[in-house]
């Protein structure tokens, strides 16, 4: 009896596997040995110029993703600012201050190709100057650029609300906020100059 078990025993512990090997045969290769690396080596892979995008860790160039949120809101506030003022027949108006930049951006690599994106909404605070009937009008508002996103600079819109001036007519302030939807195009100029800027990160 005890010997039809040891056999039973001893046949299924030939024929059971583990997963890990714990025998090393004949036929493996030999272990790694580990080996220094030269002050030649070092300075011999520092030339070399990378095949991958992205972080030096991931040489495979999978997903990385990268936040370029404080750079591109920094970069949008600088460049909306140096908007030139517009001269208008009767007035002129200038961009004082980006009051709301609010958004994400972000560089992504994948498969080692490299995809930027980005979306944002502005409020510029705008201040002019017009001459109204026989008197000169300061004027103060906002430009209002609703959600934009890489690839719809071409279709940006925005609006114009005023400060409440009460001595304005409806007319003259109609004529102002045409006068003002005027910074569209020097705008959309700064943005798309911001766009590529993000492309060649």
């Amino acid at each position: 009896m005890d010997s039809a078990v040891s056999e039973k025993e001893t046949s299924a512990a030939v024929a059971s596997y583990t997963y890990w090997v714990r025998e090393v045969g004949n036929d493996a290769a030999p272990l790694p040995v580990p080996q220094k690396l030269t002050p030649e080596d070092l300075s011999n892979r520092s030339q070399q110029t990378p095949t991958h995008l992205g972080s030096a860790w991931n040489r495979a160039g999978t997903w990385e993703e990268k936040n370029l949120n404080k750079w591109a809101s920094d970069r949008i506030k600088e460049l909306l600012t140096s908007v030139s003022a517009l001269e208008f027949s009767g007035g002129r108006a200038e961009i004082t201050e980006v009051s709301k930049c609010v958004g994400d951006a972000f560089l992504v690599t994948v498969r080692n190709k490299k995809r930027v994106g980005y979306t944002y909404e502005l409020t510029l605070r705008v201040k002019g100057e017009w001459l109204i009937g026989e008197e000169k009008k300061n004027v103060k508002g906002y430009i209002e650029v609703p959600e934009f996103s890489v690839g719809e600079l071409d279709d940006l819109q925005f609006d114009v609300r005023l400060n409440e001036e009460k001595d304005l007519q409806h007319q003259d302030k109609q004529k102002i906020i045409r006068d003002l939807k005027l910074f569209l195009s020097p705008v959309r100029e700064k943005l798309l100059l911001f766009e590529q800027e993000l492309k060649d990160r």
